[in-house]
């Protein structure tokens, strides 16, 4: 009985790589991969919360030729801003800010009001889409690698996050890294401190997870890591906001 060949992935200009082969490397490795092979047209995407650091320390150590992005969705905390800028000068590296379309904004505050996500989960992720999800797809459409800082244990969604996977939810194939699925919460918090490397202050006042202002809360000492955001939703809602969500099979 013959074993079953590796799945295959073939990003638009690149030979395949086997998938099952890049689920071994360590995340070091995961990163130097990336970059060895996709050059600038690989990105490290992050909302500046802790596992970006430990994504964005490594790189610019062994010298790879990153590059950083985050979604402006123009409603972030004001320490998240300051973060952003203190972690380009740590670093020195650029940031790449995306931003909502002005015109699709408006359109949706003037049908909606500015602050539609309180009113049902279906607003609530229409909100997320357009200052989110669709500068998220725009920016993606002219990569072949997006290297995120999902891990396995920030949620039930996320337990079975992939190291390494092919998606197409952005309209053709784009090669899907996340090199911390396996870290646990306290080791990348382990990294942040050894490295001595620059935090977001809304960790010192109670948040574990960080995204808009108003939909992140700072969370209890017995909560899950993602229960601050979206305070409002009913109990067991899916706490995503679309931007890894692929329809049918999870992150």
């Amino acid at each position: 009985m013959t074993s079953e060949a590796p799945k295959q992935i073939r990003p638009s200009t690149e030979s395949p790589v086997a998938l099952d082969a890049l689920e071994r490397l360590s995340a070091g490795e995961l990163l130097r991969f990336a970059f060895d092979r996709f050059g600038d047209r690989a990105v490290i995407g992050t909302s500046f919360q802790h596992g970006g650091l430990v994504l964005i320390d490594p790189a610019r150590e062994a010298e790879l030729p990153i590059r950083v992005f985050t979604i402006d969705t123009l409603r972030l905390h004001p320490e998240t801003y300051q973060h952003i800028t203190a972690v380009e000068r740590h670093f020195d590296v650029r940031v790449e800010k995306v931003t909502p379309d002005p015109a699709a904004v408006s359109r949706m505050t003037a049908q909606h009001g500015e602050f539609l996500f309180f009113d049902s989960p279906d607003k609530c992720l229409h909100c997320c889409k357009i200052r989110k999800d669709r500068p998220n797809e725009g920016f993606l459409g002219n990569v072949d690698c997006w290297v995120t800082g999902l891990r396995r244990d920030q949620s039930e969604e996320r337990a079975q996050t992939p190291r390494a996977r092919m998606t197409a939810k952005y309209g053709r194939p784009l090669l899907k890294l996340s090199p911390l699925a396996g870290w646990s919460d306290e080791e990348v918090k382990r990294y942040v401190r050894a490295r001595e490397s620059p935090v977001n202050e809304l960790y010192s006042r109670g948040y574990s997870s960080i995204g808009c202002a108003i939909c992140t809360t700072p969370v209890l000492p017995w909560e899950q890591p993602r229960a601050g955001r979206w305070r409002w939703e009913h109990q067991g809602q899916t706490k995503e906001c679309g931007l890894h969500l692929e329809r049918g099979d999870g992150i």
